[in-house]
C-alpha cells in the first residue's frame, strides 16, 4: 500500500506543436501555474516531437525549447523526434548515423512525381523524407483535411518562411542557427522512463512510460523495437515509430501487460501529466 505521505514526481508529457509559438507559451503558462512550484521545478517533460511545419513560428519553437534547460536547470528535458523534425533535420544535413540516400528512395520511387521530391541543391545526398519535405506537391488542396497544402505533403512551407527564405529553397541550410541544428541533431526516437505513477481506481500505480511519437507496432516484440529506435538506424525510409498511421493505432497490449504506459501521439491542447 502506498504511503499517504508519498509525493510522487512529475512528469509531463507534450505532443505536436507544430510551430505554433503562442499556443506553447499559454500551455507553458498554464502548467505553471496548476503545478505547485516545487513539483513544477523539478519535473520531467518529455516533448514528443513535431516542433515543425504548418504553424507559422517554428524557429520561435525551436528557440523557446533551446532555453528551456537553462531557465529551468533543475527540470529534465526530453525532446523527441517526430516525422516533420526527422524530416527537417535530414534537408539540413543533421541527421545522425550513416546511410546511402539513394537507397531510402527506391522503394517509393513511384510516387517522386505526384509528391513532388526535392532536386534541388545537396538533394544527391538527402534522405527520402527530407525530400519529400522540401518538394512541391502536385496537389494544392488536402481533400482529407480540407485544408489547402502548404507546400509539401508535410506542410513544410511556413517552417521555410520562420527562417526567412522561401520554400524549397537550398538556403536554408544556412538560415537555420547553429543551436537549432544541435537540437535537431541530438533528437532522441524513444524515451524510457522508470517509477512513474499514475491514478487508478486502486491508488496510485508505478509504472515504466515509454514515450515514442507515433506509437509502437503491434505484432512486432517491443523490445527489438526500443532496440531498433534507441539506435536511431536512418537507413531504412521510412521510420514507423515516427510517422506510423494504421499501423501504431493499436497499441501492443503486451506493453501493458509489462507494467508500462506507453505514450505516443499527445495533441497540444492536451497533456498527460503523471503526479
Amino acid at each position: 500500500m502506498t504511503d499517504p505521505a508519498y509525493k510522487p514526481r512529475t512528469v509531463i508529457c507534450i505532443g505536436d506543436i507544430h510551430g505554433h509559438i503562442t499556443k506553447l507559451v499559454n500551455l507553458w503558462s498554464n502548467l505553471q501555474s496548476k503545478i505547485d512550484p516545487e513539483s513544477f521545478n523539478t519535473a520531467t517533460i518529455i516533448f514528443l516531437g513535431d516542433y515543425c511545419d504548418r504553424g507559422p513560428d517554428t524557429l520561435k519553437v525551436i528557440d523557446f525549447l533551446v532555453s528551456l534547460p537553462r531557465q529551468y536547470p533543475n527540470q529534465k528535458h526530453v525532446f523527441l523526434s517526430g516525422n516533420h523534425d526527422f524530416a527537417f533535420a535530414g534537408f539540413v544535413g543533421v541527421l545522425p548515423g550513416e546511410f546511402e540516400a539513394k537507397d531510402t528512395w527506391e522503394e517509393y520511387a513511384d510516387n517522386e512525381e505526384r509528391e513532388g521530391w526535392y532536386k534541388g541543391e545537396g538533394y544527391e545526398k538527402m534522405h527520402l523524407q527530407a525530400r519529400i519535405w522540401s518538394g512541391w506537391l502536385k496537389a494544392k488542396f488536402n481533400a482529407a483535411k480540407g485544408l489547402e497544402c502548404k507546400g509539401s505533403i508535410y506542410d513544410a512551407a511556413p517552417t521555410f518562411e520562420s527562417y526567412g527564405v522561401s520554400h524549397g529553397s537550398a538556403d536554408l541550410v544556412k538560415a537555420v542557427p547553429e543551436d537549432h541544428k544541435k537540437f535537431l541533431a541530438d533528437m532522441v526516437w524513444v524515451h524510457e522512463e522508470d517509477d512513474v505513477c499514475i491514478e487508478t481506481e486502486e491508488g496510485l500505480k508505478h509504472c515504466k512510460l515509454v514515450a515514442v511519437h507515433a506509437g509502437l507496432e503491434r505484432g512486432k516484440y517491443i523490445q527489438e523495437q526500443l532496440e531498433f529506435l534507441k539506435a536511431r538506424d536512418t537507413r531504412v525510409p521510412k521510420v514507423t515509430a515516427l510517422s506510423g498511421r494504421k499501423d501504431v493505432w493499436d497499441i501492443p497490449k503486451c506493453s501493458f501487460l509489462l507494467g508500462g504506459v506507453l505514450c505516443s501521439f499527445c495533441g497540444l491542447n492536451n497533456m498527460i501529466v503523471m503526479i
